[in-house]
């Protein structure tokens, strides 16, 4: 429960997370962010703050040298990287012969990356993306309010998200990478 937002402008970017922490019916508000810088990439997690911490203190993803491509970069190193480390850790599990983490967003050169619970990594053609419980309401402010700046864009998709969303909650924190 909660919800990560992301955009690129002009090779810069930003992902924006709520502080809910929710078990069953409780909601509360956690001091742990989640969005935080780890090298050279800009993370904003759901789905599990241990998945979250791992990704922050101990993901350790070699330098992308001399791979032209940051796709095929993100799917074959740093995807590979986080699934052993969830699996070493204990996070993946494996249910029906399927491996699964969490859901994370990732800002990388200049691009926005979302990271699925099956280790896909996706990026979208419209420059913005969303992931957790709130994040079809988050999408659907993005959508409506192409021509705000990125910060205010992102504050307002939590807030619309928050609105509608009993999983999401303020206090909201966006951190943004230059590509």
């Amino acid at each position: 429960m909660t919800c990560v937002v992301g955009l690129v402008d002009k090779k810069t970017v930003y992902i924006g997370a709520d502080s809910a922490s929710v078990s069953g019916w409780t909601s509360r508000i956690t001091r742990l962010p989640k969005v935080f810088r780890r090298g050279p990439f800009l993370i904003g997690y759901t789905t599990s703050f241990r998945m979250g911490q791992l990704l922050e203190h101990a993901l350790q993803v070699p330098d992308q040298g001399i791979e032209p491509n940051d796709r095929r970069f993100m799917v074959t190193v740093f995807a590979e990287h986080v699934r052993s480390l969830l699996k070493e850790r204990g996070v993946a599990k494996i249910e029906a012969n399927t491996e699964s983490g969490g859901q994370f967003l990732v800002g990388y050169r200049g691009h926005l990356y979302s990271v699925q619970s099956d280790f896909q990594v996706n990026e979208m053609a419209d420059g913005f993306d969303a992931v957790g419980s709130g994040a079809e309401y988050a999408l659907g402010a993005l959508a409506a309010l192409p021509t705000t700046k990125p910060i205010p864009r992102l504050k307002r998709a939590l807030a619309i998200s928050a609105h509608f969303n009993m999983g999401v909650s303020p206090p909201f924190f966006i951190r943004s990478i230059k590509g």
